[in-house]
């Protein structure tokens, strides 16, 4: 019998208590009042939806200035407060939570399309216990549940009363934060290996590709080596009547990209795609198959026998961001841009001696199959599996 197992029987032997988030606390909704022009400056802080989104605890150093009036009536918030994603277009990222685990350093606001639940005991959960249950399988299954709409999805605060959470008692859940603590720590320490071999990837990437003896090294225009083409306009409707086997690629940054799944495509075998618009334009990744792409992407198809597809791709990976044109506040590299680009191409064999090494570095980085990413996705998963495990309770029977 385990440690916890021990503390079960001896403090909660008929069970633990289940209650409604309505019995427990309190709803309340972030900044009202605000226009846009208030979120440019001011020396209030506040809590991001995407900061919300990405973080079980709340990060004050990624809180975002606001202007707050002296004697606003907004909502202030507390160590121990549950903070939720209220509205989002995807039912994964809506009701996700993150809670105010350490006492704040200055006044700390909430993003308005978010939520925040009170206690009204703050004693009843330890918040770094809070952080670990609000992400767990079963309250997440609990909380998508209060979330409708079509085009965007909005959690009820009604609904949200009815969540039922175990209550166990604070001993057991102190033992169940030090054993998630220590999960987390080792998928932290994972994630900073994995960062520095990336810039080490990115070191060795840039030396590789720097030719400084120049005599064996041709220079081309992209546009004079490739067939330059663009993706088309592809909508979320028809998408969902055209579901089929082949991918759909967008603007290359969550799931590799993939838009959807269709039942035809455009482009079949060996391709580069980039970004042409906003934040992630000038985003370089090889393509190789049947796919279709987006009108935010473009398409190089190498035309010279001289040049190695895979290798061209790692040099304007290198090179392309450098060229994105960011005026006018949306950031662009159209067809005209990247055909001006000038790349180094040296002997085929070259070439295929730099892949070769870059290949390895980026299924070290990259790869979820292989290398650190597969390491860190097993990791995740094994903490997902006893994360759930430790907050399973039996239920304490009413008589």
């Amino acid at each position: 019998m385990n440690r916890i197992e021990k503390l079960i029987e001896e403090l909660c032997p008929d069970g633990v208590e289940y209650l409604t988030l309505g019995e427990l606390g309190k709803f309340y909704g972030g900044l009202k009042g605000k226009s846009k022009q208030d979120f440019s400056h001011g020396l209030g802080r506040y809590v991001t939806y995407k900061s919300i989104y990405k973080n079980i605890a709340v990060i004050q150093d990624e809180a975002e200035h606001v202007h707050v009036e002296e004697g606003e009536n907004q909502l202030t918030l507390q160590y121990g407060d549950v903070l939720f994603t209220g509205s989002s277009e995807n039912l994964e990222e809506v009701g996700l939570s993150s809670v105010v685990c350490s006492k704040n350093d200055f006044p700390l606001f909430l993003n308005s399309f978010s939520i925040c639940f009170r206690l009204n005991k703050n004693s009843l959960l330890n918040p770094n216990f809070s952080k670990y249950l609000f992400r767990s399988n079963s309250l997440r299954k609990q909380i998508k549940k209060t979330a409708n709409g079509v085009t965007r999805i909005n959690v009820s605060k009604k609904l949200l009363a009815k969540v039922l959470i175990p209550l166990p008692p604070l001993a057991i859940q102190e033992e169940i934060v030090k054993i998630l603590d220590s999960f987390t720590l080792l998928e932290a320490e994972l994630e900073a290996e994995l960062e520095a071999r990336r810039k080490q990837y990115q070191y060795y990437r840039n030396e590789l590709l720097n030719f400084r003896e120049r005599e064996r090294v041709k220079f081309f225009l992209v546009g004079s080596i490739c067939d330059i083409k663009r993706g088309r306009v592809i909508s979320k409707s028809f998408l969902r009547e055209n579901q089929g086997k082949y991918p759909v690629y967008s603007s290359q940054t969550f799931n590799d990209g993939v838009f959807g799944m269709i039942s035809s495509y455009d482009f079949d075998g060996e391709y580069i795609t980039w970004t042409t618009d906003g934040a992630n334009a000038g985003t370089v990744v090889p393509r190789n198959g049947k796919f279709s792409c987006t009108n935010v992407c473009g398409l190089l198809k190498v035309t010279d026998n001289e040049v190695n597809s895979k290798y061209l791709a790692y040099i304007l990976g290198s090179v392309a961001k450098k060229y994105v044109n960011t005026g006018m506040g949306n950031p662009k590299l159209m067809s005209n841009q990247m055909a001006s680009i000038v790349v180094p191409v040296p002997p085929l064999e070259e070439q295929a001696r730099i892949v070769a090494v870059l290949d390895r570095f980026d299924a070290l980085v990259n790869d979820i199959s292989s290398g650190l990413p597969a390491e860190i996705a097993a990791r995740r998963k094994q903490y997902e599996y006893y994360r759930d495990k430790l907050l399973t309770f039996p239920e304490k029977k009413t008589t």
